[in-house]
């Protein structure tokens, strides 16, 4: 495994992180033991990064996370969020003072731990003022709750504007082949401030897995099978849109000759491409089984050539890919 520093918290983790979105049932249905095994898998291959949310099924996948690690949660870094989600909420975000304090016990319980490595807002609430969010994040911090805190899917004012009231030690932003947005702004600011940046979609939510085929229908429970709605979120239209998808598809078979041309499976080669970004500190990925842990991490331990990264975007420019989707993550 390779590991990488994490901005200014003095952490080192893994540089593929374990992602536990899939078991909080948004994909479908996803076998638990399977799921476990793949969670003993990852920590026996040396990933030490769990991501997971009180939002991934209002906390099945926190749950769930717990019960797989068992007795080796002091050998993990886990990361979880709050914030959204809330159905008796106007947008269904609550960032407040009694949320945070109220979200933070409810996951300590869940994980079943004394205290969360990594806690983050998982969307940003316009209703509540940021000095009350970060100073209630400074308190669970201080009473050792937390030990970093973080903001995930922020506008790079929001990051500003946080940070004068309370350094931010971590953020969580989509960034893969597919979606390039935080290139620009937000990656240059977090390596210029050492803040530790963990990526999250680093398949394109399976797209650059390689095993999509056009057509193909997905689950009702699986969130993709809505053609890239989700709410609100602009995040995923130019993935799986009707209009997007089948180019999309195309590209991924010029990509998958590509990084046969390394030895490497389409996921390993994907993976390569977004922690070549020396930003990032982790990429983030949701794995259902013990072999796919196998597989991925074949992304560490080389490097993709400037030729060959230029080649990344002459495939995905000749089908059309969006690769820096309009607008920010939500209308």
């Amino acid at each position: 495994m390779e590991y990488r520093p994490f901005g200014r918290t003095g952490l080192n983790i893994s540089a593929i992180g374990f992602g536990c979105w899939e078991i909080g049932g948004a994909y479908g249905r996803i076998e638990e033991a399977a799921f476990q095994r793949a969670v003993a898998t990852a920590i026996d291959s040396g990933i030490t990064c769990f991501d997971t949310a009180e939002a991934y099924g209002m906390g099945v996948s926190e749950e769930a996370l717990a019960r797989a690690l068992g007795s080796r949660r002091n050998k993990v870094v886990i990361a979880t969020k709050f914030g959204v989600g809330y159905e008796e909420m106007p947008n269904r975000r609550d960032s407040s003072r009694a949320r945070v304090l109220a979200s933070i016990d409810k996951s300590l319980q869940r994980l079943r731990t004394d205290h969360i490595d990594i806690y983050l807002v998982h969307w940003p609430d316009p209703l509540t003022p940021l000095d009350e969010t970060m100073e209630a994040l400074d308190d669970i911090v201080r009473e050792g709750k937390a030990r970093y805190i973080g903001v995930s899917n922020y506008r790079l004012s929001q990051i500003e504007a946080a940070m004068q009231l309370r350094r931010i030690d971590v953020v969580q932003y989509a960034w893969n082949m597919f979606d390039r947005r935080m290139r620009t702004e937000i990656f240059p600011y977090c390596a210029a401030q050492q803040i530790g940046v963990m990526a999250y979609g680093s398949l394109a939510y399976g797209v650059l897995s390689g095993a999509f085929h056009a057509g193909m229908q997905f689950e009702e429970s699986d969130w993709r099978s809505k053609g890239g709605m989700l709410g609100s979120l602009n995040l995923f239209r130019t993935l799986f849109g009707p209009e997007y998808f089948p180019r999309n598809l195309a590209a991924v078979e010029e990509l998958k000759r590509l990084a046969a041309k390394y030895g490497k499976s389409l996921p390993e080669f994907a993976l390569r491409w977004t922690l070549t970004n020396p930003v990032v500190g982790t990429a983030l990925v949701g794995f259902r089984t013990p072999g796919e842990v196998s597989e991925n991490l074949g992304a560490v331990g080389w490097e993709i050539s400037n030729a060959d990264m230029a080649e990344v975007d002459d495939i995905l420019s000749r089908h059309g890919a969006v690769t820096v989707p309009p607008g920010w993550l939500e209308d």
